[in-house]
């Protein structure tokens, strides 16, 4: 039976109890394990993760007696029960020196319950129970380092437990195994009334209650048998099925130690190990979290990984592992190494895994939920450097050192297939798309240089850029979008700086102005205000018209547009013509943000939806608009709903062909309401910004032959690094950029031709001043734009009055 168990095991479903019994006495551990390493690869890929953590043992006063155990010990003389609060966060200091973010705290289990000496000393530091003291310990921690509490406290009720949570991202307890054996005297459990099966089961089980992040798993090698083992781990799939809080599964291997009463027994071989590993990686779904610590079975990491593990657990390189003292931790050198020499990428981890980082309001109290974000990325991975969108900080070292090997880096086979079909034209599934945006190391290199091919082979060495003017003619806004700082008025939730309504006599002059300097075009976009109809946008276009009657108008987003139309009660396409007759030559295609309604729903809940923005853009391009389409990314927002927006966009320009080139606007965080309110991420790390260009470029294969770079977001140096992952346009000088600026980038409000030609120069490409719709702007427009004289900001600034 256990043959045919593992060929007619399917990735879609979980081994049953009878078949992972059938699989006891399974005499090929091989296939077993590629079984185990298949399922782990559909859900994990390439990675196995791992936290940087230091060890704080509170206390190692514990009333149980295991009989395996060397962490626990009766009270000695002259030593505290207890660590201070000061020698944890010395602890925890030390940690966060060397780069750690998890503090991980263990102790024995209420020792206040069986010695006196606990008690007085709970009592002293203002206490009446261990788990309270160590509530404080973990705020104290938090709060002067920043560490991230992970906490293993032993059994709790759900008191304890909704205390715990409010101090720490993620807790644990061992289930060990489901055997009632265990507990009988001689047993490894006897005397250890905190690891009665049903008490820890119960714990894990109130903490999924609690929506806790959790830690369990098994300890093989203590008399337990396959079979229990088999039901040890099913009690904690049927708990993980209720509450979904597992967020890994541990199989730890016995060893046995001097001094305990187990240090003859005999500590499970490679074999039992590994199979147990499969076994487990069968029983639950392929995205289960399946560790074992490296410093348990040192020389055997290559095995490991190959029998399904995804997680080596927390590897601390500044505390020892208390519980197995005499097990060094392998330093992370090594412990990259063996997993390279796996075939796996090492890659850290936070204390609460991605999948659950991604979703703080179920899975992370409030008053922890912006340390969270404000470390992680959208995958729910730790930011691996300090550089965000808007900021004049040094690009990170890391993925510009990628960028520069990518025209060596061998293409990893799991990505080869993906790439090609991209680059055959052939649309990507929202699967694979995912899987471009979580790439890194090699795999980030390798998307970057598929990019840049296609690039060439439909841009050539030439990058295009647009001489233009911004004009936003008021930031007074109705609306109440969570990202904006650009907005004011009454409804605004941001005030910084002054509302204002530009009069149109202003708005000409703006436009005048930037016909002289050169400019071909205008960029016309401000806030909903309250008083505006769809005929304030007709007469912006009159008067723009009348100014500079040579001049390109572009304007209006969807959002505008929709809300012009509502206002005069008429179809949009009405009032598509009707901006068409007033001068509207193209749509920006901003307003998009994240095209997907449940990032809508928080984000921008009172805008129009997805489906309202596609709407108006497929109404313009069968108007014979053309119009730019964009993505604002790197908030709240997951991979999934990256790749639904590309997805989104192609489907439309292969239905409409409207579109004339795509945008990513990399989140600038600093002013924005949802970060201050530690609601959002601190924009994209670089290599997601850089990722979104190439990736971009890929998955809207041959359908949008252009991508942009937003000097604005990414500052010179950024918009440079960009063009090597497929960019070949820069968008447009601006000359009075105020949007990102509010939002507290810092790269400028102008980017000069001269200083746009640099940048191309210095990318060894080809520059070309275009205009709106790709044609290549005449001598005369060029040769203004070389000799314009500076912007009037004292008339532009004069004429923004008080509303």
């Amino acid at each position: 039976m256990a043959v045919s168990v593992l060929q007619n095991f399917s990735s879609n479903r979980r081994l049953t109890r009878a078949e992972a019994i059938s699989l006891i006495q399974e005499p090929d551990l091989g296939a077993l394990m590629y079984a185990a390493a298949e399922r782990r690869d559909l859900a994990h890929g390439h990675q196995i993760s791992y936290s940087r953590k230091v060890f704080i043992p509170l206390t190692q006063l514990c009333r149980d007696v295991c009989h395996y155990c060397t962490f626990a010990h009766p009270p000695r003389p002259g030593e505290k029960a207890f660590l201070s609060i000061e020698q944890m966060v010395a602890i925890a200091q030390a940690g966060k020196a060397t780069g750690c973010k998890e503090a991980l705290f263990t102790l024995g289990d209420k020792p206040e319950l069986r010695y006196r000496a606990a008690r007085e000393e709970l009592e002293k530091l203002g206490h009446a129970t261990t788990l309270s003291y160590l509530a404080e310990a973990a705020r104290a921690v938090f709060r002067e380092t920043g560490l991230l509490p992970h906490i293993n406290p032993g059994l709790m009720t759900g008191e304890d437990i909704a205390d715990l949570r409010r101090v720490s991202v993620s807790q644990g307890i061992m289930l060990e195994s489901i055997s009632e054996r265990l507990m009988v005297t001689g047993a490894a459990h006897h005397g250890s009334p905190d690891k009665q099966p049903a008490a820890r089961l119960e714990t894990i089980r109130i903490a999924g209650e609690h929506a806790v992040p959790f830690t369990s798993g098994i300890l093989i090698g203590i008399g337990e048998t396959r079979e229990e083992r088999i039901d040890s781990l099913l009690a904690l799939r049927d708990l993980n099925d209720a509450h979904g809080h597992l967020q890994e599964v541990i199989v730890q291997n016995f060893r046995p130690k001097p001094g305990t009463r187990m240090a003859h027994a005999a500590a499970p071989d490679l074999d039992d190990h590994l199979w147990t590993i499969a076994i487990a990686r069968l029983i639950f779904e392929p995205s289960m979290n399946i560790q074992a610590p490296p410093n348990l079975s040192s020389g055997a990491l290559g095995p490991l990984v190959a029998a399904g593990i995804n997680d080596w657990g927390g590897v601390s390189p500044v505390t020892p592992d208390h519980v197995n003292p005499e097990a060094p931790w392998p330093h992370l050198r090594v412990l990259e190494a063996a997993t390279r020499a796996a075939g796996k990428d090492l890659v850290e981890r936070l204390a609460i895994y991605p999948a659950y980082a991604q979703y703080p309001d179920r899975w992370i109290d409030k008053g922890l939920r912006k340390a969270v974000l404000d470390l992680v990325d959208g995958e729910g991975s730790p930011r691996t450097d300090d550089w965000c969108p808007g900021s004049t900080g040094s690009l990170p070292a890391r993925e510009v050192g990628l960028l520069e090997k990518a025209w060596q880096v061998v293409t990893p086979s799991r990505l080869g297939p993906v790439l090609a079909k991209a680059q055959r034209g052939h649309a990507l599934n929202e699967g694979e798309i995912v899987d471009l945006f979580r790439a890194r190391g090699d795999g980030f290199s390798a998307i970057c240089r598929a990019a840049d091919d296609i690039r060439q082979h439909m841009n050539g060495d030439t990058v295009s850029y647009v001489v233009t003017r911004n004009i936003n003619y008021t930031n007074i806004c109705s609306f109440k979008c969570q990202f904006c700082a650009f907005s004011k008025g009454k409804m605004s939730e941001n005030l910084r700086g002054k509302p204002y309504d530009l009069g149109m006599e202003e708005i000409a002059r703006r436009a005048s102005e930037a016909w002289a300097r050169g400019a071909s075009e205008v960029c016309m976009q401000g806030g909903i205000h309250p008083s505006y109809t769809g005929d304030k946008y007709v007469e912006i276009c009159r008067e723009v018209k009348a100014a500079a009657p040579d001049i390109h108008v572009h304007a209006f987003s969807p959002l505008e547009v929709h809300q012009g139309a509502q206002t005069l009660n008429i179809p949009v396409t009405e009032f598509l013509l009707r901006l068409k007759e007033a001068g509207l030559g193209t749509l920006p295609g901003t307003a998009a943000e994240i095209l997907d309604d449940e990032v809508r729903e928080v984000l921008c809940h009172d805008k129009i939806r997805t489906g309202e923005w596609l709407d108006v853009m497929r109404a313009a391009h069968r108007l014979g608009f053309r119009s730019t389409a964009t993505i604002m990314f790197g908030h709240m927002e997951r991979y999934e709903h990256w790749a639904r927006h590309l997805q989104r966009i192609r489907d439309l320009q292969i239905e409409t062909g409207g579109f004339t080139e795509f945008v990513p606007l990399p989140f600038v965080h600093m002013e924005a309401p949802i970060y201050l309110k530690g609601r959002a991420r601190r924009g994209p790390t670089f290599r997601e910004t850089i990722l979104m260009h190439a990736v971009a470029r890929l998955v809207l294969h041959p359908h949008i032959p252009n991508i942009q770079a937003s000097w604005v977001k990414l500052g010179a140096e950024g918009v440079r690094w960009c063009l090597s992952a497929g960019v070949n346009d820069l968008g447009g000088t601006l000359m009075d950029e105020t949007i990102s600026r509010s939002a507290g980038a810092s790269h400028g409000q102008e980017m000069t031709p001269q200083a746009m030609e640099a940048i191309i120069r210095s990318a060894g490409r080809l520059s070309r001043q275009r205009t709106t719709l790709y044609a290549t702007a005449n001598d005369s427009l060029r040769d203004r734009s070389f000799a314009a004289a500076d912007v009037d900001r004292a008339a532009a600034a004069d004429a923004t009055r008080a509303h």
